[in-house]
């Protein structure tokens, strides 16, 4: 299978990792989770907020990765993939647990991945759906105190639930430009919802 040729050089030797594995190599396995172990934890306790379920979601994004390496291509980097399944995993446990979230998705990854806000609406009983309002509102008006640049953004990526290339399209914008902005509307909602956190113990 030919490889990326925009591969950097540490991809590369993950891509080598990855096929030995494939053949057996304990070592290989090993030496694929020493890279990666610390900043899939770290990335997935930023979703979760909780060091036990962020070690069980690390050990689980492992293990699903170990089971369907064969599924792996060399298109993109091996890290991407790994961060890919650790951010799906942590959603699908987020929904779960019903609550509402911010999550920080690119730590880590050569392609800065999404941030996600997710309101679980369905199947709730009428005081839940009241609560799960009044936090979609509330999320509203994080967002609406972004400048407008990356408001816009926020919406298309996380209402709208645009892709990356469609909000590109949408706005004549550079695919890299987008990213970028999304990152930085990511980093200032983090400061907002924080800032809101400290208030809020200090009352």
């Amino acid at each position: 299978m030919e490889i990326n040729p925009n591969f950097s050089e540490n991809a590369k030797n993950d891509y080598h990792l990855v096929l030995s594995a494939r053949e057996g190599s304990q070592k290989a396995y090993a030496e694929l989770m020493h890279r990666y172990k610390d900043s899939i934890y770290f990335m997935v306790l930023k979703m979760v907020n909780n060091k036990d379920d962020a070690m069980d979601l690390t050990v689980s994004t492992f293990a699903k990765a170990f089971e369907n390496l064969e599924k792996y291509k060399p298109d993109f980097a091996f890290s991407t993939w790994l961060f890919r399944i650790a951010t799906n995993s942590s959603i699908d446990f987020i929904r779960k647990k019903r609550i509402v979230t911010t999550s920080i998705d690119n730590v880590g990854t050569d392609e800065g991945e999404d941030q996600v806000f997710h309101i679980k609406s369905e199947d709730l009983n009428p005081e839940e759906s009241s609560i799960r309002k009044q936090q979609a509102e509330q999320l509203k008006d994080i967002v609406s105190r972004l400048p407008d640049r990356y408001r816009t953004l926020v919406v298309l990526r996380y209402f709208d639930e645009l892709s990356y290339e469609e909000i590109s399209e949408h706005l004549m914008l550079p695919l890299g430009t987008v990213k970028a902005q999304l990152f930085r509307a990511r980093d200032l909602l983090s400061n907002i919802l924080n800032k809101r956190k400290k208030i809020g113990s200090d009352l």
